[in-house]
C-alpha cells in the first residue's frame, strides 16, 4: 500500500489482484470502516460479493452512524457527523456509491450539489442568559500568551505528548477563551483528554481554523447519517451479493503467531444462542473493528432515564479486543481506552417537536426557519452558561425521510452530564427525556410557567447514555492502538477508530473510511495509491492564515513582544523587504 495525491491515480481503475478469486473476506461490524472495506473489496479488489461476509451483533447496521425511529421511543440519533471537502477517501468511495434518492447520480454528486446550493454557516454560535446571543461574534478572544501555548503544542514532537493531558500544555489563557469553547463543544474534548490528539487535530484541520467560529468550514448530509451514508452503502453491497449476518456476535478471533508471521486462524461466533467456529486459511481475510465509541449505549424515554451501564459484554467490541490483545503485544492496549468510563462518557438526546409551540423560541436564536429545508442552526449552538454545557443543533429538516410534516428533530448533548442542571436541579444522567427537554427549553428562554407543558405535550425526548463515546481521546502512546495491518500479518487487519493510521485524525468519518481502504489495499496489494491525507499542515499559506485567524485577524507585528524579540522581528522584516516573502506575508495579513 502506498499514498498518492493529485488526479493521475485518483480516477484510475486498478487491475484485478492476482488470486482474488480464491480469497474470501470476513468483516466484523457494520460501521463506516467495515462497510468501506467491503465496498473497496467489491470495487477495487473485484472480489465476488458472495465471498464477503459481514458480521453484525445488532439487528441493524451502521455502528455509530445511526438514525432510527424506534416504535416505542421515537426518533433517535446518538450523534452527528461533520464533513469537510478534504475527506479524500470518503469522496473517493462515495463517487462510486449510487444515490438511493435520485437515479443516475452518486452520493458524492447529491452531497456536492446540496452543499453548493445551501452552504453551511451559523448565525448564532453560543447563547447566555436564557437564549440571548453570547456575541462570540466569530472571535477566538484568546490572548497572545494563549495563542503561543497553542503554537508550542503544534510544534511539540508526538513522542513528548505520549500519555499527557491537555491541561499539561494549556492553562486558563486557552481554557477560558472562545477558542476552547468552540473547540471542546465541537469535538467533545475534555480538559483531561489527550494532548497528542489535540495536537493532531490542530495539524489535520489547520486549513479550517478561520471557519471554526461560524462552522463555514463544515458540510452536512441531507438526512441523518444512517439514511444518507449507511443505507446507500448497504444497497450497493447487497446489489453485489455481499452476505450480511445480523444478530451475530464475534466473541473472539484466534491467531497463530510465530516469530515472523501472524495469521488469523479461527473466528468464534455466537448466533442463535449457539457458538460457531469459522476456520481460516491465509486466503481468508479478516477485518476487525476493535472497541467502539457507542458500545454499551443505553436509551431512556420521555419518562425514563438512560441507565449507566459500562460493564463490558461478551460479543462487544471491547471484550473482543481484550481477548485479541492478550494474544500479541502488537494488537494494542484496550485498557488505555475502556478502563475509565467516567472519563469518556457524555449524554445526548433527540428532541422531536410535536406542534409549533417551541418553534418561535428556536427561530429567535438561529434566526432561520427550521422548515425551509435548508441549513437551520449551521452546527451546534452552545449554551455557554449551562451547568451541563449543553449544545444543540438542528440540521436540515426533515432529518428522516418518514418524518411527519410540521415536526422538527433536534439533537443535543451535555458534556458535563454528572452536574446538577440550572432549571432541573439534578445531574443530566438522572433525568428523563422530559426533564432534559425542560432544561433545554429553559435555556431557549421559554417562560418558566410554560416549560413543563411544552416539554410534556409539545415534544418527545429520547436520552442516550454513552459510556465510551470519547474513549479514543484518552491519553495514549504509540502502540496502544494496533496498526491497520500489524507487522507480520498475512490475512488480517484492524479498522475503525481504534486502529492506527498515519497522520489522520480520529472521531471523523474520514478516519474510519481510511482504515477500511488501507486495510483492503494492503492485504490485497491493490496497485493504486490510497489518497494522501490533505497536506494543509505543510502548506505555508494555510499556516500563515491560521496564525492570523487565531488572533482574530491581527497581524504578528502588533503582538506585545519583549524588546529583544521586537528588535529581532524588525531585523527579519528589514531583510525580507522587497521580496516575495514580504508579499506573501502581506497577502495573508501577517504583517
Amino acid at each position: 500500500m502506498y499514498y498518492s495525491s493529485g488526479n493521475y491515480e485518483a480516477f484510475a481503475h486498478p487491475l484485478k489482484p492476482e488470486g482474488v478469486e480464491r480469497k474470501s473476506a470476513h468483516i466484523v461490524g457494520t460501521g463506516l470502516a467495515a462497510l468501506t472495506a467491503a465496498c473497496y473489496l467489491v470495487r477495487d479488489a473485484q472480489m465476488e460479493g458472495s465471498r464477503i461476509h459481514i458480521y453484525e451483533k445488532d439487528a441493524i447496521p451502521g455502528g455509530a452512524c445511526d438514525g432510527y425511529e424506534y416504535p416505542a421511543l421515537g426518533y433517535v440519533m446518538r450523534g452527528g457527523r461533520e464533513m469537510d471537502n478534504h475527506f479524500e477517501v470518503m469522496w473517493d468511495l462515495f463517487r462510486s456509491i449510487p444515490s438511493i434518492e435520485k437515479e443516475g447520480i452518486s452520493v458524492l454528486d447529491e452531497y456536492y450539489w446540496l452543499n453548493k446550493r445551501d452552504p453551511n454557516y451559523s448565525l448564532c454560535r453560543a447563547t447566555v442568559n436564557r437564549g440571548e446571543d453570547a456575541h462570540t461574534d466569530g472571535k477566538f478572544a484568546i490572548s497572545d500568551k494563549g495563542a503561543m501555548q497553542i503554537m508550542k503544542l503544534f510544534f511539540t514532537p508526538d513522542e513528548e505528548l505520549y500519555d499527557k493531558k491537555i491541561t499539561e500544555y494549556f492553562d486558563e489563557e486557552v481554557l477560558s477563551s472562545n477558542f476552547w469553547l468552540y473547540w471542546r463543544t465541537m469535538f467533545a474534548f475534555e480538559n483531561w483528554h489527550s494532548a497528542l490528539e489535540m495536537k493532531l487535530y490542530i495539524k489535520r484541520f489547520i486549513h479550517h481554523v478561520g471557519g471554526l467560529p461560524d462552522f463555514s468550514a463544515l458540510r452536512f448530509t441531507r438526512y441523518n447519517q444512517y439514511e444518507s451514508m449507511i443505507l446507500p452503502m448497504i444497497s450497493y453491497l447487497e446489489s453485489h451479493g455481499v452476505q450480511f449476518h445480523y444478530n451475530t456476535k464475534v466473541v473472539n478471533v484466534v491467531f497463530d503467531i510465530s516469530e515472523d508471521k501472524k495469521k488469523a486462524s479461527r473466528i468464534d461466533i455466537l448466533a442463535d444462542g449457539e457458538t460457531h467456529f469459522v476456520n481460516l486459511s491465509e486466503d481468508d481475510l479478516v477485518f476487525l473493528t476493535p472497541g467502539g465509541c457507542v458500545e454499551n449505549s443505553t436509551y431512556g424515554s420521555q419518562n425514563t432515564k438512560a441507565e449507566y451501564s459500562p460493564g463490558l459484554k461478551v460479543g462487544g467490541g471491547w471484550d473482543m479486543w481484550k481477548k485479541i490483545a492478550a494474544q500479541d503485544p502488537s494488537f494494542g492496549n484496550p485498557e488505555k481506552f475502556c478502563s475509565k468510563p467516567e472519563a469518556t462518557t457524555w449524554m445526548s438526546a433527540t428532541v422531536t417537536t410535536l406542534d409549533d409551540r417551541i418553534i418561535p423560541y428556536i427561530k429567535n436564536i438561529c434566526r432561520r426557519d427550521p422548515f425551509s429545508g435548508n441549513v437551520v442552526t449551521g452546527g451546534i449552538v452552545t449554551v455557554k452558561d449551562s451547568a451541563w454545557l449543553l449544545s444543540w443543533t438542528i440540521n436540515r429538516q426533515p432529518q428522516f425521510r418518514n418524518q411527519k410534516e410540521g415536526q422538527c428533530v433536534i439533537w443535543l448533548y451535555g458534556l458535563f452530564f454528572d452536574r446538577a442542571g440550572d432549571y432541573i436541579h439534578k445531574p443530566m444522567k438522572e433525568c428523563t427525556g422530559k426533564e432534559i427537554c425542560e432544561e433545554w427549553l429553559y435555556h431557549l428562554g421559554v417562560p418558566e410557567n410554560l416549560i413543563g407543558t411544552l416539554a410534556g405535550e409539545s415534544a418527545n425526548t429520547v436520552p442516550v447514555m454513552m459510556p465510551y463515546i470519547t474513549a479514543f481521546f484518552m491519553p495514549r502512546r504509540k502502540g496502544d492502538r494496533p496498526d491497520v495491518v500489524p507487522q507480520g500479518s498475512v490475512n488480517f487487519a484492524f479498522i475503525g477508530q481504534f486502529a492506527e493510521t498515519e497522520r489522520d485524525t480520529i472521531f471523523t468519518t474520514e478516519y474510519s473510511m481510511r482504515t477500511g481502504m488501507e486495510a483492503v489495499y494492503t492485504l490485497l496489494d491493490i496497485d493504486r495509491g490510497v489518497p494522501e491525507v490533505w497536506g494543509s499542515t505543510y502548506d505555508i499559506r494555510d499556516l500563515l492564515n491560521a496564525a492570523v485567524q487565531i488572533r482574530d485577524g491581527h497581524p504578528v507585528t502588533d503582538m506585545n513582544l519583549p524588546m529583544k524579540e521586537k528588535m529581532a522581528l524588525h531585523m527579519v522584516l528589514e531583510k525580507i523587504r522587497g521580496t516575495d516573502i514580504e508579499k506573501l506575508l502581506k497577502q495573508y495579513n501577517v504583517i
